[in-house]
């Protein structure tokens, strides 16, 4: 087609293109488990900030999402038995996530699998490449904030 020459200098379809890959990769990882990424991720920083309590909207800054996708999220693991929210004795009107011991038991799968596709990468590219392509990245990213 007369566009491929332009997607194949196009950063952000190259972006675009390799995070629905990635998606559909760590589909396939997490499917055991029936975790899509970012239930994945929740359940992994709450088992690493263990055993301090984290709230929803700490969550949803760390992954740049929304406070409505991150609550979409929890309620689905929450309904798996994975994760509980109580009121913030603090603050009413917010809640602490800690993880179940089923929760925790899926975490380290969750782990143990992110960590496995985190070394194959650095196999099959190299650790210094790796880290340069997150350089290039994320200065792409901070261009495209700005705009």
């Amino acid at each position: 087609m007369r566009i491929d020459a332009f997607l194949r200098e196009s950063p952000m379809f190259a972006v675009n293109r390799a995070a629905r890959r990635f998606e559909s990769l760590t589909s396939r990882v997490l499917a055991a488990d029936s975790l899509g990424f970012l239930e994945a991720l929740v359940l992994a920083a709450l088992f690493f900030e263990a055993p301090r309590q984290v709230k929803p909207s700490q969550l949803a800054e760390t992954f740049a999402t929304t406070r409505g996708n991150l609550s979409h999220c929890i309620s689905l693991l929450e309904a798996k038995g994975l994760l509980q929210r109580k009121i913030d004795p603090q603050d009413a009107r917010a809640y602490l996530l800690t993880l179940k011991p089923q929760g925790k038991r899926c975490a380290l799968r969750v782990i143990g699998a992110l960590d496995r596709m985190q070394n194959e990468f650095e196999r099959e590219v190299g650790k210094s490449n790796l880290a340069e392509m997150l350089k290039s990245i994320r200065k792409l990213e901070a261009r495209a904030a700005i705009r």
